[in-house]
């Protein structure tokens, strides 16, 4: 700085001065911000030489940016010197407003401290006013331009270029400087936080819009069906979004299916586990309707997503056809649960229907509420004296029945009840044995199908084995059972031509009834047992043989 009295500062001075703090304004990123403070406090405050010395996050400060000659610059720049070190300089120092001064023979007791220095090799002074080479001025910088707040560094000086100690207006403006070049170098690190922030923000836009890519092209293009539908609200369940794989497998567009939620689509039988599904996530092999009215049975997988972390919920569904796989399983199980020959129902199947209709007979309950030996009647216990922990429970009070175990229609009552109907055909081993197998197996099948085209769509007919079947037909009473019996004998009787020659076959039916407390083996033993009665009750002559 030019050396003039402190009562007169040229106008050339100002504009140096002006020119430096624009300077730190002016400066592209934070590095360039501390060095134009270095360069500043040489070029436009006349100092010989200047370290800018920042505060690091642990703390510690490092020297940022150094002004002087080349050999100065090498050794300082990049080194640390501990918080402790450096609060001990600003303590000790002289107060010269936020300025310190720390005077050559003080400077001695920081011998051997951490705080990065350089060599004083200029000459010794002639007078109490001149520059001393262990000299110390610090400027530091702070958050808040009157001194206080947080640290932000500090400034370093050596030798004033004129080889006097600052007087008033020098210090005046270092420590003016030093206010603007906290304040500029705040800014350049909120301009450095926010260009690291923009920049991360558009590399997390590219990332999201390269993920929304994949997905879309994984979604779009996906050989299995893809949907995304609206998680609850009044839309709850609506599709807003499918891929082409899904308006293929269902033979619809895509403007049809956002007309509709899988709800609309799905099989009514199935509907509940859709509603189950969609609510708990999870998988679930269903039915769906085709645009021909025909249903597909697929496999639904769903899981909740949400748009953002507080944002709206979606079901994203995933579709995969699954008909040839599960007409597979259902042949499979068909198979096992039919005849081969007739396509009837076989003997597990009819045994399974026939259980699901029953009851177990009631039991007695002991002092204790454990139930013992089957009893048909409660007195008989109370005949020799047997009490009751509480009033017994008489049989079938809690079931209700499609037949009034009081009104048997085996007894001529009006009760309806579920007949079974046990049927073996008459002349049918003379026939197998004249004609052999195929004729006999072809009689079979014909039979079977006389007897389903007699018998209602609820009715079940299903094959014993042999030459045996047995139809269970519910809600009817005993003249019903009777009628129903001869219905079916009649379709039984005309002629069945098998490869150009007819054979006639006769039928044989006993009538019994499924009752609760009733087995399986019990009601179709006696239904078996009647039809043995009947067939022996008819004479030969009118049995229809072969």
């Amino acid at each position: 700085m030019d050396t003039e009295s402190e009562s007169y500062v040229s106008l050339a001075t100002l504009r140096q001065l002006h020119q430096v703090v624009a300077d730190l304004n002016t400066a592209r990123s934070l590095a360039d911000t501390l060095q134009a403070v270095a360069d500043g406090t040489v070029a436009g405050l006349g100092y010989e030489l200047s370290a800018v010395n920042l505060v690091r996050p642990d703390g510690d400060l490092i020297v940022a940016a150094v002004r002087g000659d080349s050999d100065t610059e090498q050794l300082m720049a990049g080194r640390v010197g501990s918080r402790t070190s450096w609060e001990r300089r600003l303590a000790m120092g002289h107060h010269w407003g936020s300025l310190r001064f720390i005077p050559h023979d003080e400077s001695r007791a920081l011998d051997g401290d951490d705080v990065p220095t350089w060599r004083n090799e200029g000459p010794l002074p002639s007078t109490p006013d001149e520059w001393h080479p262990g000299d110390i001025l610090l400027a530091p910088m702070y958050a808040t331009p009157a001194g206080g707040g947080e640290l932000i560094g500090v400034i370093s000086v050596d030798r004033p270029q004129d080889g006097q100690r600052p007087g008033a207006w020098a210090r005046a403006a270092l420590q003016m400087y030093s206010f603007q070049a906290a304040a500029a170098i705040s800014n350049a690190r909120l301009r450095a936080n926010m260009q690291r922030a923009l920049l991360r923000l558009e590399r997390e836009q590219q990332a999201l819009r390269a993920s929304e890519e994949s997905f879309r092209q994984a979604f779009e293009y996906a050989p299995s069906g893809m949907a995304i539908a609206e998680m609850g609200g009044d839309q709850h369940g609506k599709l807003l979004r499918v891929n082409d794989a899904l308006c293929r497998m269902l033979g619809r567009p895509a403007s049809a299916m956002r007309r509709h939620s899988f709800s609309d689509l799905v099989h009514p039988e199935d509907v509940s586990l859709l509603l189950r599904t969609a609510a708990e996530g999870g998988r679930a092999e269903l039915r769906l309707a085709r645009r021909d009215g025909s249903y597909l049975w697929v496999s639904l997988r769903n899981s909740v997503v949400a748009d953002t972390t507080d944002g709206p919920r979606f079901l994203l569904t995933h579709v995969e056809d699954i008909e040839e796989r599960k007409r597979h399983e259902l042949a499979l199980v068909h198979r096992a649960s039919h005849d081969s020959l007739t396509g009837l129902p076989n003997s597990a199947e009819l045994r399974a229907r026939l259980s699901a209709r029953l009851c177990s007979r009631p039991k007695a309950l002991d002092a204790h509420g454990m139930a013992t030996r089957e009893l048909d009647d409660f007195e008989a216990l109370e005949e020799f004296g047997y009490s009751f922990p509480m009033p017994p429970q008489k049989p079938y009070d809690r079931h209700v029945h499609a037949i009034d175990p009081n009104v048997m229609p085996s007894e001529g009552g009006k009760g309806k009840g579920l007949a079974v109907l046990f049927c073996d055909l008459d002349g049918f081993k003379l026939i197998n044995d004249k004609f052999g197998h195929h004729m006999g197996d072809a009689v079979l099948i014909e039979v079977a199908r006389r007897l389903t085209g007699v018998v209602r769509d609820e009715d079940t007919v299903a094959r014993l084995g042999g030459d045996e079947f047995v139809v269970l037909a519910d809600g009817l009473d005993l003249d019903e059972a009777q009628e129903l019996a001869i219905r079916l004998r009649n379709a039984i009787i005309p002629p069945i031509r098998v490869d150009g020659r007819a054979v006639r076959v006769g039928a044989s039916f006993g009538i019994g009834w499924a009752m609760c407390g009733m087995t399986v083996e019990e009601v179709l033993h006696s239904a078996d047992q009647r039809m043995y009665i009947e067939k022996r009750s008819r004479s030969k002559a009118h049995r229809r043989v072969g």
